[in-house]
């Protein structure tokens, strides 16, 4: 395995994610009642149009937002980084079970310090992810960075819903059910609490769409 400058931060989460990695897609699915699918079906809709030659997805995990892509829209490539090794050994099964091996490519890459050049890219997505990033504002530059001037930036998240009643279900259910699940599923309590901490901390609707 490569070692790769971390700040501690960014350490703690590559080894978090390290850690659930075999279990990380079975849980993903359950947790959402596989909804997370939806999201990135329709997600991949928006690209629709584009001439997509190269496309990049960071913070890629397991792949399975580069699976859609490829799945709905064919690229003739696909690029996922991440910064947990662990995720991309999953991923990588995955694609080589599908066939997929030159279609789609996963390496390490920090999403504050992308390994490509100036507008590589006709898309660039995130599914899940970006709110995992250290420096949000970094990252999005760097996003920006290796985007095609016509190309698009892809950003799938979870937010807090905006309905009182829904807001207040949302919030017993990812404090409370799913950290408990996912330590008792999982062994890592950690990883499962992160999860609603993240996104209790990361920028909600309108404030995100300002820093983009």
């Amino acid at each position: 395995m490569q070692k790769h400058n971390h700040s501690k931060e960014r350490a703690v989460i590559s080894q978090m994610f390290d850690s659930i990695a075999l279990r990380y897609d079975s849980l993903n699915h359950l947790f959402s009642l596989h909804v997370d699918k939806l999201w990135r079906l329709k997600a991949v809709r928006e690209l629709r149009g584009l001439s997509l030659e190269k496309t990049l997805d960071v913070a890629t995990g397991t792949a399975d937002l580069a699976i859609a892509i490829h799945k709905h829209l064919q690229p003739k490539h696909i690029t996922g980084v991440d910064i947990s090794e662990g995720m991309l050994a999953v991923g990588r099964q995955k694609i080589e079970k599908k066939g997929l091996e030159h279609q789609i490519s996963l390496q390490y890459g920090d999403s504050e310090a992308l390994p490509f050049e100036e507008q590589t890219f006709d898309a660039v997505t995130v599914g899940f992810g970006v709110r995992n990033f250290e420096n949000l504002e970094k990252g999005l530059n760097e996003m920006y960075r290796v985007l095609k001037t016509d190309g698009k930036i892809l950003i799938i998240e979870l937010t807090i819903p905006q309905n009182p009643i829904v807001r207040i279900i949302h919030k017993f259910y990812i404090s409370r059910i799913l950290p408990f699940f996912g330590w008792l599923l999982s062994s890592n309590a950690y990883a499962y609490r992160y999860l609603p901490e993240s996104v209790q901390a990361f920028p909600q609707g309108e404030e995100f769409k300002k820093i983009m």
